[in-house]
């Protein structure tokens, strides 16, 4: 065992060890009070910054609130000004529905007035005609009559053509009635006794559109309209006509601006039926072009029902009228009559291509033939 420390170094030493443990102490203590003071310091300054930058937050928050909000009024605004609106636009539709439906009922009592004057007028007509016929028959035994009763010299009542009837004397252009060889009846055709001597039988008129020229074959063969007026004589007649002497035929032309146009050819003559009334033209002159504008030698005569042209796209159907289309041509005499300001650009008009080009509508025409040595 080893020897203890007498007592009084014992004492010493404690009295020694005492003051330096409470320095330590308090030196400790003070280290601990540092620290949480600086722990403190730090808590507080972080603390603030926070507290800072939530004020900062709360700033932008509020002043995004306030624009939120200043939105929502002009939105709000808005809104108020567009129901306004459409509610005005609402009523407006609502007036015009109204006035709609006036104006539907005023159509709808047109509609039953018109269709009652129609058939008014059409029961007119249906009396008219009738009357008309009874008429035409009580003309025509009149006519009988008259002829058993009277009959008129031989050389009066044979004439073929407005020539023969020019050279008998006749001077007054009209409406006369001819005795063409080989045809089943007496044919009425109108004579110019005027124009260049006179004796010209007229074959074709167009005048104002009062006869419309979409016809058949057999009406084109037969000849259709009144003589007076517009009219087409008739292939048939014309055929019989032409071939048994040299005929000359005169083309005379009129656009809506009043020009006129000439096409004289000196040699005219339309073949039978069964050669599709093949046209032979020569000896063109005039001022309807330099060059002739009618159809191309040999040409066959073509209506809608009965296609006889060079053209698979079947030109009577597509340009209208019968004419010697060969492919389409440069001129078609009997298309669609079109009034002044709707002429223009009009393929299935009234066309001659070398006087006022392919779509211009003329205005009247006259086709006439005479012999050709008159």
């Amino acid at each position: 065992m080893g020897a203890s420390l007498p007592p009084s170094l014992s004492s010493y030493i404690q009295a020694s060890v005492r003051p330096e443990a409470a320095q330590l102490q308090r030196a400790a203590a003070h280290n601990r009070t540092t620290t949480m003071l600086e722990i403190g310091s730090s808590l507080l300054n972080h603390t603030a910054q926070q507290t800072r930058k939530l004020t900062d937050v709360e700033a932008q928050v509020l002043n995004q609130t306030s624009r939120i909000e200043l939105q929502l009024l002009e939105t709000s605004l808005s809104t108020s000004k567009l129901e306004k609106q459409l509610q005005l636009q609402t009523n407006e539709i609502h007036k015009l529905q109204n006035r709609n439906n006036v104006l539907e009922l005023r159509v709808l009592e047109m509609e039953s007035k018109q269709q009652a004057e129609l058939a008014g007028m059409r029961s007119d007509k249906e009396r008219l005609q009738r009357l008309l016929s009874r008429q035409s028959g009580a003309v025509a035994e009149l006519e009988r009559a008259l002829a058993a009763a009277a009959p008129l010299p031989r050389d009066e009542r044979l004439f073929q053509d407005c020539a023969e009837l020019r050279r008998a004397g006749v001077r007054a252009s009209g409406v006369y009635t001819l005795h063409i060889a080989n045809l089943s009846e007496p044919k009425k055709a109108f004579c110019d006794m005027e124009t260049e001597r006179g004796g010209w039988t007229v074959i074709q008129l167009r005048a104002n559109g009062s006869v419309s020229f979409q016809r058949t074959w057999k009406e084109y063969k037969q000849g259709f309209g009144e003589p007076a007026g517009e009219h087409w004589l008739g292939n048939e007649a014309v055929h019989l006509l032409t071939s048994r002497a040299p005929y000359a035929l005169r083309v005379e032309l009129l656009d809506w601006e009043g020009a006129q146009a000439l096409a004289l050819y000196e040699r005219f003559q339309l073949g039978s039926e069964r050669q599709l009334y093949r046209l032979a033209l020569q000896g063109y002159s005039g001022t309807a072009g330099q060059q002739s504008g009618m159809a191309l030698q040999g040409t066959n005569f073509s209506t809608r029902d009965a296609d006889h042209d060079n053209c698979l796209c079947k030109c009577a159907q597509m340009l209208s009228g019968g004419w010697w289309f060969d492919a389409c041509g440069l001129s078609n005499l009997n298309g669609i009559y079109y009034p002044a300001r709707h002429n223009i650009r009009k393929l299935n008009g009234i066309r001659w291509h070398h006087f006022q080009g392919p779509s211009y509508s003329l205005k009247g025409t006259r086709m006439l033939i005479r012999p050709a040595g008159f």
